[in-house]
């Protein structure tokens, strides 16, 4: 089985070496991911228009966000492997296609089920485009310093949808219809295919049929217990959520049987014998479960309580972007002289440390404490995130980039998911426990809250708003102090279990057996 295979470059496609075509090929790689990032975030600011414009009820949001995630989790995971089979530059041109297509067409739709719909299909097109997009670097940037800078790029440029989603849908509902958020994908994807067409050469890793019975497992336990996390929040403990919790973690339990003794897995799960791939990974799901999370709790405080509109909570939102930007440029030499062991720890740290100072944002206006705390938070997440992705990137063996990468960001999506289900459990109880013995309408949130003060006399209203406000921030500080733990306790991990030394990938081997059970299957590069 061939460790890497790639097609001698045609006219216009990219030369390997040191041709600077290579930045432009990452550039075109970047805007992939751009685009995905930037609609979750356009998604999230116009869903107050589409429930307006399409008369979806709350259930009927949820789900046009919903399908998004299910459809993505379902499919991740035999995304990735395809691409190794096939060859991840056809298939990441496919899902782009698919992305910008389905965006094109979602914007055109008059009905919810119609919305919905798409977007389960626009789901499928990103989880082709998340894994293949970073599992191509490889191969173009073979170096570890090139390659760790190019990671760090499209990390920044996934997180740039953080203050631009909020800006241009602003933009866009002031001055056209609501389908205009999600026609804007299109420009964006075709861009990015027409360079990825160009300038990424094909790329191809394990050969072989793929394990048809293996992806349906995956798909179908993922999206169960994804489904499961999503609805007990609203749904409690009741039969369904917990039927979806089983009955996708048995799916799971006979993928993992099922991969275990195959010839040609779905996911080698003996990737996890590397320490770099599994804490890796942890560490990219820790510090996306923790980011997840506190933007979730923190966009409602920056538009309701500090009364920020769609765009001026874009803007407020550059501190933690331009922070990211300023640490993940010293990556390099960091992780160089210190190892990416310690970079990656101390970056969760840091963004731990902006958490804390978070719990002293106030219950009204001001917005300095939280311009300090995102800030930061935004620096510890320039170290950590780029970093953690590059290591598992460094210890996956050749011929399965594609299906790692699906693997790990599978589980980051499960984190992702995790997030609001917990962390909004933790914040609506503390906000309810506040908040006791006022009308049911003030208790259900902070946004309801205001809504009832005002429908009512001034005197009633300012105290109304004064102790949501106030209850709602207490929600955040203690939203604030548990993500802060997790993340004090996934640097303790990290530097505990992660390889050490100046190269985290150098000590991360797969297990001495790897290679017996997986012939076709390199060992992870001595660095």
């Amino acid at each position: 089985m061939p460790e890497t295979t790639s097609r001698p470059p045609g006219p216009g496609r990219l030369r390997l070496g040191p041709s600077p075509a290579r930045w432009w090929a990452l550039a075109a790689l970047s805007l992939s991911l751009l685009v995905v990032g930037l609609d979750t975030y356009v998604l999230n600011t116009a869903l107050p228009t589409l429930s307006v414009k399409l008369g979806a009820a709350t259930s009927q949001l949820q789900w046009i966000t919903d399908a998004y995630t299910l459809a993505m989790a379902g499919v991740l995971l035999p995304a990735g492997q395809l691409g190794d089979r096939l060859g991840r530059r056809a298939l990441l041109l496919g899902g782009l296609a698919l992305f910008g297509v389905a965006s094109v067409i979602t914007s055109q739709v008059h009905t919810v089920g119609e919305l919905i719909a798409m977007r389960a299909v626009m789901g499928v097109g990103a989880a082709v485009i998340m894994p293949l997009s970073i599992s191509v670097l490889p191969t173009l940037f073979p170096g570890d310093a090139e390659r760790r800078r190019a990671v760090a790029v499209t990390a920044i440029c996934t997180r740039l949808g953080m203050p631009a989603g909020p800006l241009l849908a602003g933009w866009m509902l002031t001055h056209f219809a609501w389908g205009s958020v999600f026609l804007i994908n299109g420009p964006i994807a075709a861009l990015s295919l027409v360079g990825v067409a160009l300038l990424v050469p094909e790329s191809k890793g394990e050969t072989g049929r793929l394990d048809w019975a293996g992806a349906l497992l995956a798909a179908a336990g993922l999206a169960a217990v994804v489904y499961g996390i999503i609805e007990q929040p609203d749904r409690g403990w009741a039969p369904p959520v917990l039927t979806a919790l089983a009955g996708g973690a048995a799916l799971l339990a006979a993928f993992t049987a099922r991969q275990l003794r195959v010839a040609a897995p779905l996911v080698d799960l003996r990737l996890f014998a590397s320490r770099g791939f599994t804490w890796g990974s942890v560490a990219f799901a820790v510090v996306s479960f923790a980011m997840t999370g506190v933007l979730f709790v923190l966009t409602p405080y920056l538009q309701v309580v500090q009364g920020a509109d769609a765009q001026a909570t874009g803007l407020r939102l550059l501190p933690m972007i331009g922070a990211m930007l300023v640490s993940a440029a010293v990556i390099e030499k960091s992780s160089l002289r210190l190892g990416p062991r310690t970079v990656i720890a101390v970056g969760m740290a840091v963004s731990a440390a902006g958490l804390v100072v978070l719990c002293w944002a106030p219950a009204g206006g001001g917005y300095g404490v939280p311009a300090v705390a995102l800030a930061v938070f935004g620096a510890g997440l320039g170290l950590s995130l780029p970093l953690s992705v590059d290591v598992v990137l460094a210890t996956l063996p050749a011929t399965a980039a594609g299906a790692g990468n699906a693997l790990n960001r599978a589980l980051q999506r499960i984190a992702v998911c995790l997030a609001p289900a917990i962390l909004g459990s933790v914040l609506n109880g503390a906000y309810r426990a506040r908040l006791a013995g006022l009308p049911t309408a003030a208790t259900a949130g902070v946004a309801a809250a205001h809504a009832v003060a005002r429908r009512l006399p001034a005197a009633a209203g300012r105290p109304l708003v004064s102790a949501a406000n106030h209850a709602y921030l207490h929600g955040v500080v203690e939203v604030a102090l548990i993500s802060a733990a997790v993340l004090a306790v996934g640097a303790l991990l990290v530097l505990r279990f992660l390889p050490g030394g100046r190269s985290a990938v150098g000590e991360s081997r797969v297990s001495p057996h790897f290679n017996e059970v997986n012939p076709g299957i390199h060992s992870v590069r001595p660095r």
